[in-house]
């Protein structure tokens, strides 16, 4: 499918969803981000696709909000605070919807990924960066606050609190190697790779059942906001209890003993 800004690609279970505005290095401006809430937000009760790979055409991942113009230009151009209030939460609603969705996300970074598209990064699963990945928190170094499109959440529960502080007051930007470092990105590979670095993810998501992938991503967001272990050992036990009664776990057993590959049906 295409959508001129946002492309989809169906590969069999697997959705390659690609930003398309390069010449401004894949900006989130009202189409594209209408384009994407949409997308994620089908996907919640969507279970032929199972694995989701984001990326941006182009030089660029995602440059963020596009001040070039239109709605998204400042905050002259946003009229009453109450449209200005209505787009900003129609933005959340893309990182919010990523979270929900029961697909894991896998997020190729090559160059630019800076205040949106920051956080386009990081409600991703897992993320993967190219040696030229560049990564801000760009709000804060237009006037604004750097806590904005999920940022204060995501970014302490992946690289601490410290480390979130510091590059949220700042906004300086994280190169790949940094990025490797401190956990923001899970592997660094050259640009040419990407693809088949996360096809190797891919694989491995696709050889397990859909209903346990999709209760796993489940479950890691419910223990990150868990108020003890007891709380999120509850959610643990409801998941393993749902899947033991599949008959998709039956047949990984019988595959394990009998050395083949499972043939799962998500059931």
């Amino acid at each position: 499918m295409s959508h001129d800004v946002l492309t989809i690609e169906k590969r069999g279970p697997v959705d390659r969803v690609t930003m398309n505005r390069p010449e401004v290095l894949n900006a989130l401006d009202g189409e594209l981000i209408e384009s994407l809430a949409a997308y994620f937000e089908g996907l919640y009760r969507e279970h032929e696709t199972r694995i989701v790979v984001l990326a941006g055409a182009g030089r660029g991942f995602c440059a963020g909000a596009d001040l070039g113009g239109g709605t998204l230009a400042g905050g002259g151009d946003m009229g009453p605070v109450q449209t200005a209030m209505r787009m900003q939460r129609r933005i959340g609603d893309i990182y919010r919807a990523m979270r929900r969705c029961p697909q894991p996300i896998i997020s190729l970074i090559h160059g630019a990924a800076c205040g949106g598209g920051l956080s386009l990064a990081l409600a991703s699963d897992i993320r993967i960066a190219g040696p030229k990945a560049k990564m801000n928190a760009a709000f804060i170094r237009i006037g604004l606050t750097a806590c904005d499109m999920g940022s204060s959440y995501f970014l302490p529960r992946l690289v601490g609190l410290s480390m979130a502080s510091e590059l949220l007051l700042t906004g300086r930007f994280v190169e790949a190697e940094e990025a490797r470092a401190i956990g923001l990105v899970s592997r660094l590979v050259d640009d040419g790779e990407l693809d088949a670095t996360a096809q190797e993810y891919v694989d491995l998501m696709l050889d397990t059942s859909p209903m346990g992938l999709r209760l796993t991503k489940e479950a890691l967001g419910h223990a990150v906001d868990a108020p003890s272990l007891d709380a999120a050992m509850a959610m643990e036990d409801r998941q393993q209890i749902l899947t033991l009664q599949t008959a998709d776990h039956r047949e990984a057993i019988g595959a394990f003993f009998e050395k083949r590959s499972p043939k799962f049906e998500d059931r």
